[in-house]
């Protein structure tokens, strides 16, 4: 019996006509409704006409989460006065509850995406609500593509909904064409705000840790509250740790009943929460209770302020959920939670001075998230750079560049990008590429049950104390009786007839390996570890130096007292990178050999010589290398004469020009170079460091090509080879000595030698006397040399350009000052006009 009382409270009821008008004029719309309005549970059943009003349809709801698809079939099928699985079912990743006469079917956007896979007509399906969208979630905005493609290629009758909790639903408008925006006004009561940030700083997340002084500090709110209010409390906290956390800083009481809300909670805990409890109640959730579900008796929010979103570190090959600050459209959704039935409030755990600078939505997933499964997907629609879908943002070309080159290393496309036929299967497996690549391809090594029980461990965050050891975590899943082995046992059940029921050759490097093949090997840990190398290829790592080397090229550390620690291979499962730490850290991985880390990461081996420049002399060697782990190393006797060339450069770049032999007058001969390209230019040669290694083949051949080490660099001559690159040609190299000449005539008749140290104003150092009679400052190439007048001792009297102006302004005192410390030497009242000296005053007597 339908409960024409319930549905008619729903304000989203006032909408619907405008609903129908848009659907029937244009095909699609986008609905906006605040949470509990009844989009999700009203509004697919009026589409189906399940009311009694309007024609019968058939109708599949999205929905971003399993619990969300769980918890809307069963309302749905409340308000119809029936049981799940009638009019109204659901399929969810495991469990499907659909009769034969359903026509509202709520799925997970994955499950919808598969569907899509299989049959791009979805024969049978008039309507299409994807709900929840504007969470951003990527498979949400990738059936929306798919769904945009398909109504205007194969099927312009299929009707698209698009329902947002949110008012910013323009961007979905453009998207499906123009679509009408039909807006649903909530019956939200008023919900006051109490700021109530820490009395103390605490440090900001980073990663998946958050302060454990900030969750101290939540779990006070959350009594305050308690204290301060009626009601049952709804507090958010970012991940399921955080919510055990603060559970167990709450302990147990006898008034309050404590219930944890997340996505590994157990079946029967969620569906108990959406229902009114008979005692008072604090509800510790995820953000999944943002939007996708309506806890009943909530009159008090806490909010921590955080959030996880998935990010990707393409250069290390890490990804993983991350906390973040939720953003301003996050708030307010969890602030609404409070005002759903009557009068609320919502404590916040940060100052009203720092709301301002939150980040207005989430980041959509398509911007920071793992690419793989998403660019798998669009390969198999037929298009695989998504240029030609309509999606909100476009996938960040780095992000594809990476994806692809996972697919293509485990078979999945080709190299245009074009999914092959194991890439379309690995597709259906509802599995990550790299998880299904793993069953599939391990099966040979480790039969089906096996490879279906690891696969199962890693395609969802084992709890943490199961610890690191993947192989040790395997036999807590099978002894466990807790929410978590439950899941578990079930995915095993389903990838077990996956695994058995798809037969495809294996991929790259496998396909060769097979035939000789590992043997099969009855050790456990030995079959762990050839599935989580085979998911994870480019982090299988070998131990080197108290840390661990993936063949990526990252180095990650395994915790003391960690079965894993010392062993000589791991395959890493999952790694984080801890604050202030340069390596990454193993949160799960496996044992594994060398046999294994070839199998698995076959695509990265190889055999070459490797000449190069190390600890200051030529090393050759020929190395087996296994992407950025040294396998087997050989010393390589005739190494190839370019590739000994290549590592004397890089010696001369890394350590310098100073590795020839530089006589001093090579080194005199590249300094007047120095000067005359500065001041006079081409034709004269630029002998800087980067020139001359530009230019290496015109001065230092054949010298070079005859060199294999440190020692025969060291008998090249460089003035000679420097020699080579004066302008020989033009007939200029013969004016270098008149140009720039290495000694100078002064007018004592002493040949000066000029130093070129500084080539913008190079010196001349000369004795004072010698310089009398000199009426202008010396110049060569037309540049005035920097005079250093000397005493008598050979020490620096004065400095000038411009010995006119000294003989001028600066003699008389520098003759005051030294003409009674040296008595025996000329100091004319006119240094001018006097005679030039090298001699004493008893010299020029005689």
């Amino acid at each position: 019996m339908i409960r024409y009382d319930a549905l008619d409270a729903l304000p989203v009821r006032g909408a619907l006509p405008a609903l129908d008008d848009a659907l029937e004029g244009h095909g699609t719309a986008v609905l906006v409704a605040p949470p509990g309005t009844g989009k999700t549970t009203l509004v697919p059943l009026a589409l189906a006409g399940l009311l009694g009003e309007g024609p019968e349809r058939r109708v599949v709801v999205a929905e971003p989460r399993r619990i969300a698809a769980r918890a809307a079939a069963r309302r749905m099928a409340w308000l119809l006065g029936e049981r799940v699985g009638q009019s109204v079912g659901y399929t969810v990743r495991g469990e499907r509850a659909v009769g034969r006469h359903a026509r509202v079917e709520v799925v997970t956007t994955g499950v919808l995406l598969q569907r899509l896979q299989r049959d791009q007509e979805l024969a049978g399906v008039d309507v299409v609500v994807l709900d929840e969208c504007h969470e951003r979630h990527l498979d949400a905005d990738t059936a929306a593509a798919f769904l945009w493609d398909v109504r205007g290629t194969l099927r312009p009758e299929l009707r698209l909904v698009a329902a947002s909790a949110t008012t910013d639903a323009q961007g979905w408008a453009e998207l499906l064409g123009g679509a009408p925006v039909v807006e649903a006004h909530g019956a939200a009561h008023p919900v006051d705000v109490v700021w109530a940030p820490p009395a103390r700083p605490v440090r900001p997340p980073h990663g998946m840790r958050v302060d454990p002084a900030l969750l101290a500090h939540v779990a006070s709110v959350v009594r305050r509250a308690l204290a301060e209010r009626e009601g049952d409390v709804l507090c958010f906290l970012p991940g399921v740790g955080e919510i055990a956390r603060v559970a167990g800083q709450l302990g147990e009481s006898g008034e309050v009943d404590v219930v944890q809300v997340h996505g590994r909670a157990p079946a029967a805990v969620q569906d108990a929460v959406l229902v009114p409890g008979e005692r008072r109640r604090v509800v510790l959730s995820t953000s999944l209770a943002e939007s996708s579900l309506t806890v009943p008796g909530v009159r008090v929010v806490v909010d921590s302020g955080l959030a996880r979103e998935p990010r990707v570190d393409h250069a290390r090959g890490l990804s993983a959920l991350t906390t973040v600050r939720a953003s301003r459209a996050a708030g307010r959704q969890r602030a609404g939670r409070a005002g759903r039935e009557a009068p609320g409030v919502v404590y916040r755990c940060w100052a009203e001075a720092e709301d301002a600078r939150l980040p207005r939505f989430p980041a959509p997933e398509i911007k920071v998230a793992d690419l793989t499964a998403f660019a798998l997907q669009v390969a198999c629609w037929g298009d695989p750079d998504a240029s030609g879908l309509a999606l909100l943002d476009a996938p960040p070309s780095g992000g594809m560049a990476a994806a692809r080159e996972v697919l293509e290393a485990v078979g999945a496309v080709d190299s245009a990008g074009r999914a092959t036929e194991r890439g379309a299967a690995l597709a259906r497996l509802g599995l990550h590429p790299r998880l299904g690549r793993a069953l599939l391809d391990s099966v040979p090594f480790v039969g089906a049950e096996r490879a279906a029980e690891v696969v199962a461990l890693l395609s969802e965050e084992t709890p943490r104390e199961y610890g690191d050891d993947l192989a040790g975590a395997l036999r807590r899943a099978r002894r466990g009786g807790d929410a978590y082995a439950s899941r578990w046992r079930s995915e095993v059940r389903r990838l077990r007839g996956v695994a058995s029921g798809v037969a495809l050759p294996p991929a790259g490097a496998l396909s060769r390996e097979a035939g000789a093949g590992i043997p099969a090997d009855s050790r456990e840990e030995r079959q762990v570890g050839v599935v989580a190398a085979l998911a994870f290829p480019e982090r299988v790592a070998r131990s080197d130096g108290g840390s661990y080397l993936m063949v990526s090229g990252t180095r990650a550390e395994v915790g003391d007292g960690s079965a894993l620690r010392g062993v000589p291979w791991i395959a890493v499962a999952v790694a984080d990178r801890p604050v202030g730490k340069g390596h990454a850290r193993v949160r799960l991985g496996a044992v594994v050999d060398e046999d294994v880390a070839r199998l698995a990461a076959g695509t990265l081996l190889e055999e070459r010589e490797e000449v190069g420049w190390d600890g200051g002399d030529v090393v050759a060697r020929r190395v087996e290398r296994l992407g950025a782990v040294e396998l087997t190393v050989r010393a390589l006797r005739d190494a190839d004469p370019g590739l000994v060339r290549g590592a004397l450069l890089e010696g001369l770049r890394r350590e310098g020009f100073g590795l020839l032999r530089w006589s001093p007058e090579a080194g005199v001969l590249r300094q007047r170079l120095a000067f005359l390209r500065l001041h006079l230019g081409e034709p004269w040669p630029d002998v800087g460091d980067a020139s001359l290694h530009a230019r290496v083949e015109e001065w230092l051949e054949p010298e070079l090509s005859r060199a294999r080490r440190r020692a025969d660099l060291a008998r090249i001559d460089a003035g000679e080879a420097i020699a080579r690159l004066l302008p020989w040609a033009s007939g200029e190299a013969g004016r270098l000595d008149e140009l720039a000449p290495e000694r100078m005539t002064v007018p004592s008749g002493s040949r000066i030698r000029i130093d070129y140290t500084r080539p913008e104003q190079p010196v001349l150092a000369v004795k004072l006397q010698e310089m009398f009679g000199l009426q202008e400052s010396p110049r060569i190439a037309g540049v005035p040399l920097l005079v250093h007048l000397l005493s008598p001792a050979g020490r620096p009297a004065a400095v000038t350009a411009d010995l006119a102006s000294f003989w001028r302004d600066g003699y008389q005192g520098v003759r005051a000052e030294l003409r009674g410390r040296y008595p025996k030497h000329p100091w004319p009242q006119d240094p001018a006009g006097a005679e030039p000296t090298r001699h004493t005053n008893a010299r020029l007597r005689r």
